[in-house]
């Protein structure tokens, strides 16, 4: 956001409505200009368009993607891999917000999502992709002029296609087909509140991690198999320090969640429960969204039964939400959470290479609890966020911004990670 103050106060000065535009624009039929001012103006234009005419013209440095051919083609190969991985995102968020939920349709679109990935599985580990990276890296070496992200990318590169190289492309297939199945089954467990409807897959998907990540690490059995999947999310976080982390946290929250628990100053509840039509909360909860700076015009609002964030690109990032009639705020949390996502998203740079891609899970939920947290549990929200409240539900709410804030941070713990209040919320993960 500072960056943006920034390009808007630059903006500015360029805009006809400055003094700086004002004194050089062309005069309007009804505009007045004095001709001493006039004299100086085609004075000015006339030098420079002599000093046009007559400066000798600037050559830009060659970049070292004109001059290597090798670093030119792999960079080519890597975006084709890109929008084949954004195409399976736009049939996977098709499957959780429109598609329908019987079995053959679950099984043709797995089917679908499976030749996909093997598609995007065999371009990933292409040999030329190998040969390229080592020229260009060679070229690299040699390259006099001025560089920037190059060897790093050309590092995250090799990386990711040594690791894609480990994985069979068999095995990228089934996996991409049992997520698939495996969504669809837990929608109808959900709705049924029937865990041994998911349960045999649930081991399926469990089982599925850990193939690939044995696949992935390879025969350095050092690492321990869980730190090899995580480095999937956090990359370089070893299994240890997430024990130690979380550690920290648990044996500081335990205490505090009791004696909070205990207390006999708790806040009520009722501003949260009620009669709220769901077409109310869509568009209460798109206007505070939209408010914090997600840009619907690249990118759209949808509900699902379990809130996420996919991107296609900066270009078009979309978030779901859920709604219920009895209860407001959870849709507009998990709206704003999602957000946070899509707003982290929507200003990385759209290369359509690794590195302008999210840095990591970590940092990405920094984002998203940035704004659901931080911002949309403090009382300057309330204070500016309640009267939408009232105008979207009516004269029946009658609730002040001290009384919706202290609703919001009431703490009561529950079974439901994405509903739980900011103190159990990081118990949850740590269970």
């Amino acid at each position: 956001y500072i960056n943006r103050a920034a390009l808007l106060g630059v903006i500015s000065l360029l805009s006809p409505r400055s003094s700086i535009a004002l004194a050089f624009a062309r005069p309007s039929s009804t505009a007045r200009t004095t001709p001493a001012i006039s004299k100086v103006c085609r004075e000015m234009s006339s030098t420079a368009v002599e000093d046009t005419m007559t400066a000798a013209p600037e050559t830009t440095p060659e970049s070292f993607e004109d001059t290597s051919s090798a670093y030119r083609d792999l960079i080519s190969k890597l975006r084709t891999v890109t929008q084949l991985q954004r195409a399976s995102a736009v049939l996977s968020y098709d499957q959780h917000v429109f598609m329908g939920n019987s079995e053959r349709t679950v099984a043709s679109r797995g089917a679908q999502m499976s030749a996909l990935a093997g598609l995007i599985h065999e371009k990933s580990t292409d040999k030329a992709i190998g040969e390229l990276i080592e020229t260009a890296s060679a070229d690299l070496a040699s390259f006099d002029g001025a560089t920037s992200d190059e060897a790093r990318i050309l590092e995250i590169t090799k990386r990711d296609y040594e690791k894609n190289e480990r994985i069979p492309s068999e095995l990228a297939g089934r996996k991409a087909a049992l997520s698939s199945k495996a969504n669809a089954q837990w929608a109808k467990a959900r709705a049924a509140s029937d865990y041994s409807l998911f349960q045999d897959t649930l081991k399926e998907c469990f089982d599925m991690a850990a193939e690939v990540a044995t696949a992935v690490r390879g025969e350095n059995t050092d690492v321990p198999l869980y730190t090899q999947m995580l480095d999937e999310f956090e990359t370089g976080m070893p299994a240890s320090r997430i024990d130690e982390l979380f550690g920290t946290i648990q044996e500081a929250l335990v205490p505090l969640l009791t004696k909070v628990l205990q207390s006999e100053s708790k806040p009520s509840v009722a501003p949260l429960n009620g009669h709220f039509p769901i077409k109310a909360q869509e568009d209460l909860s798109r206007e505070i969204v939209t408010a914090l700076g997600y840009d619907g015009d690249h990118g759209r609002i949808d509900v699902s039964v379990h809130p996420f964030t996919m991107s296609f690109s900066p270009a078009d990032v979309r978030i779901t939400s859920r709604f219920s009639e009895k209860e407001w705020y959870q849709g507009v949390a998990g709206t704003i959470h999602e957000g946070g996502h899509a707003m982290y998203e929507q200003n990385l740079n759209d290369s359509g290479l690794s590195i302008d891609s999210a840095l990591s899970l970590g940092c990405h939920e920094s984002q998203s609890l940035f704004w659901e947290r931080h911002v949309g549990l403090s009382k300057p929200f309330w204070k500016w966020a309640t009267p939408k409240l009232k105008a979207s539900f009516g004269d029946d709410f009658g609730y002040s911004p001290e009384e919706v804030y202290g609703a919001v941070n009431n703490v009561t713990p529950g079974f439901i990670r994405v509903e739980a209040d900011e103190l159990t919320y990081p118990l949850y993960v740590n269970s």
